[in-house]
């Protein structure tokens, strides 16, 4: 691909980092995942890939590594994400999926799509954490059922029960313009990033697989 197209995707991603990056800790902005994907395919289209690796996978730890190749092939940019399972609600459920957001992001970091941070303060706010779990417990730690879970691991889980029971199109989208929901989404995307990637992601997979064809 010309290296002017790699030029202006990475134009188009500062610029998004301006209209739709969520302000971190210190006040600079992260562009999410998410956006950085829909800008790389909007310039680059189908000719560069990206293709995810899992590399420990042990019941505790999930380590996924992403790389993205050339049209012919070649490796360019890679990115690795760790995560641990069972801290928290989403690692509970997805420590998979959250992990490949991670790496995906760092891998269009590699290549100049950062969007503002190469890692955003939340990744390296989980250093600390991921670290300290690793050290106390070889094994997972079991969930606590009867824990109050926080106000975004909530929705997270009220949209899995959900899913789980949709069976058409249509049942997706009077749940998603029902009540509140667009403004509990909106909420946790200035809160927490990360978990409304992973809530994102789950919605347009599912609409992906409901939404009548043709």
């Amino acid at each position: 691909m010309a290296e002017n197209q790699f030029s202006n995707v990475m134009d188009f991603v500062n610029e998004l980092n301006k209209s739709h990056g969520v302000t971190q800790r210190g006040g600079k902005k992260y562009t999410q995942v998410v956006h950085r994907m829909e800008a790389f395919r909007r310039f680059l289209g189908l000719d560069y890939g990206v293709d995810t690796q899992i590399m420990v996978d042990d019941g505790h730890r999930v380590v996924i590594k992403a790389t993205i190749t050339n049209n012919t092939g070649n490796q360019i940019g890679s990115g690795m994400a760790e995560e641990i399972r069972g801290q928290g609600h989403v690692n509970t459920t997805s420590a998979l999926e959250n992990a490949e957001t991670s790496a995906i992001g760092r891998a269009l970091s590699s290549i100049g799509l950062a969007g503002g941070e190469y890692a955003s303060s939340n990744e390296m706010d989980a250093v600390t954490r991921k670290s300290e779990a690793i050290k106390s417990s070889p094994a997972p730690a079991p969930v606590d059922q009867s824990a109050e879970p926080s106000e975004w691991e909530a929705l997270l889980r009220e949209i899995d029960v959900k899913l789980k029971n949709t069976k058409t199109h249509k049942e997706l989208l009077d749940f998603m313009g029902g009540g509140h929901f667009k403004d509990r989404m909106a909420a946790m995307q200035a809160a927490d990033p990360d978990k409304y990637q992973i809530a994102r992601d789950m919605l347009v997979r599912m609409n992906t697989k409901l939404k009548p064809q043709g």
